[in-house]
């Protein structure tokens, strides 16, 4: 389930590349599909080689290695950097749950802040990351269902890319542009989005 999952994912940054790359255009250097495509590529060559692709912790170390070894930009290292910090906090033979998706994406949340020095509303992939985050607390999990909590945890992905579009940037390339970056999404925010919405997609088939 674990390999399918990824395959499904790499799958979605693959045929988003052009996509990605035509927005980053639009605030950046253009190149977020390319450097995010070659993540993939490489994320799937790592699950190739992987001796157990169903092993969260194992699967979680070899994409992040892959992303922050073959990838440039800052997108990349980021999304390696909070790959790695997720891996770390897993158990053994964990599952993909409430508790663990909570460790997973917190970890790797605090990670890209740190490396980025960057929070919520900077117009990043933290104004995805931390809103998924949010939803798998303690607090916000209480008598839901797993399917419900991931459902408001795919709902706040989208909001938290619609809102990159209503803010000036403050971090990266496009911090440059300041109010006119304005209306338009961020490339980090959107590669996000788009991982996390064919992650819940594959887990409701």
């Amino acid at each position: 389930m674990i390999r399918e999952a990824v395959d499904a994912a790499i799958k979605a940054i693959l045929s988003e590349k052009d996509y990605l790359s035509q927005l980053d255009e639009k605030t950046g250097d253009g190149d977020h599909g390319l450097n995010m495509a070659r993540g993939a590529q490489a994320a799937q060559e790592a699950m190739d080689e992987l001796d157990e692709p169903e092993d969260l912790k194992k699967v979680l170390s070899a994409i992040g290695e892959a992303f922050a070894t073959n990838v440039g930009g800052t997108a990349g290292p980021l999304y390696g950097a909070g790959l790695l910090a997720a891996a770390e906090v897993v158990d053994e033979n964990a599952t993909p749950d409430i508790p663990t998706l909570e460790k997973i994406f917190g970890a790797a949340v605090e990670e890209i802040k740190k490396r980025g020095h960057a929070d919520k509303g900077d117009k990043t992939m933290l104004d995805v990351l931390i809103p998924i985050h949010e939803c798998f607390v303690a607090g916000n999990v209480s008598g839901k269902s797993f399917e419900e909590v991931l459902a408001q945890a795919r709902d706040a992905a989208r909001d938290g890319v619609n809102y990159t579009k209503d803010i000036p940037a403050r971090r990266g390339l496009a911090s440059h542009l300041g109010e006119k970056s304005i209306g338009f999404e961020d490339p980090g925010a959107m590669s996000s989005f788009i991982i996390f919405r064919t992650l819940c997609s594959f887990r409701k088939s």
